[in-house]
């Protein structure tokens, strides 16, 4: 690859007044992006004009407004088909890329999605739009195999989901387009994951390096839970339509194991439902009627309840977590 191979950053926005404009002039300033893609995706705030500020005069950034809310995978799937440069990257609209992200990531041709470390930042701290300091990790490169992928997207127990489901890669165009891979547009979560896997299937090579050059933001709340019911249901779906077809063993055997392990957070969640709308006793029957999935109503209410116990013990503290990085790393020589 050579140095003259551009980026475009795309970036899905609703109701991102607040941190938008931190996320495309992160985006401007790098010298690989040829474009920077953001759709609004009916917000019902100031977000596009927001961008818009943010505008470093270069003609680089273009706003698309959607009339109303269609979810990140139909906006990103709209921010693709305008866009042309042959690299594709993915920026939440509150977080932001560390200074010269690109410069050393995207080298080489041994890769069609390459990723790299994360650092979270704590909201309540006042860094800024930056940690004070990102040290200079060592790459240790490293390739992700379809199982290896999957089983780091289930998650544990207190997170929202699993570490890997975290990375940013930057993906090449022509593998999308050759493969015929676009997000799926009926999910409104998992469709980052979805896509990766389809493409692991279609035989992706996804390399993992260890620098770090990708900066999210992360909010007291932001493990609760905000997806609905159906959209797990329609995430197990997707796994259930990749293992309709042909899948290795040993990836099948993970992919199984997500597809078990989304069913039972919505097993669980659709019992609540019920319970809310209908009562405990209805609850109970809908339950009974349902065997298959009384393990995972009856394990995900311990586990709540737990949980629960285990913060109440906790002590409560306003004082802002320190950064800390996705991937373990060592400090290298800086260059």
């Amino acid at each position: 690859m050579t140095s003259s191979v551009t980026v475009c950053v795309i970036i899905a926005a609703k109701n991102a007044e607040t941190t938008i404009g931190r996320a495309v002039a992160s985006a401007l300033r790098e010298r690989r992006v040829s474009e920077v893609v953001v759709v609004d995706d009916g917000s019902e705030d100031a977000t596009a004009q927001a961008g818009l500020e943010a505008d470093d005069a270069t003609g680089r950034l273009h706003i698309l407004r959607l009339s109303r809310n269609h979810g990140p995978a139909y906006a990103r799937n709209r921010a693709i088909e305008h866009s042309k440069a042959p690299l594709i990257a993915i920026l939440d609209a509150d977080d932001f890329f560390l200074e010269g992200r690109f410069d050393a990531l995207i080298d080489g041709e041994d890769w069609d999605f390459v990723a790299d470390n994360i650092v979270f930042i704590d909201s309540r701290g006042a860094y800024g739009s930056e940690p004070p300091h990102v040290p200079h990790f060592e790459p240790a490169p490293r390739f992700l195999d379809l199982e290896g992928f999957v089983e780091g997207n289930i998650s544990k127990r207190g997170a929202s989901r699993g570490e890997i489901g975290f990375l940013k890669p930057i993906m090449r165009r022509a593998f999308l387009d050759t493969n015929g891979l676009r997000y799926d547009e009926r999910l409104r979560l998992g469709e980052d994951y979805d896509l990766y896997a389809r493409a692991l299937l279609k035989g992706a090579r996804y390399k993992v390096v260890h620098g770090c050059g990708y900066g999210a933001v992360v909010r007291p709340d932001s493990l609760s839970g905000k997806h609905r019911t159906d959209d797990l249901k329609r995430l197990y779906e997707a796994d259930l339509a990749m293992l309709s077809g042909p899948v290795p063993a040993t990836a099948r055997a993970m992919l199984s194991r997500h597809e078990r392990h989304v069913r039972g957070r919505y097993e669980l969640r659709h019992f609540l439902d019920v319970k809310a709308s209908r009562g405990l006793a209805r609850a109970g029957i809908h339950a009974l009627l349902r065997p298959a999935a009384l393990p995972a109503i009856v394990g995900g209410i311990f586990g709540d309840k737990l949980d629960a116990r285990r913060a109440r013990q906790r002590p409560v503290s306003d004082e802002p977590a320190p950064p800390r990085y996705l991937l373990p790393a060592r400090i290298g020589a800086q260059r």
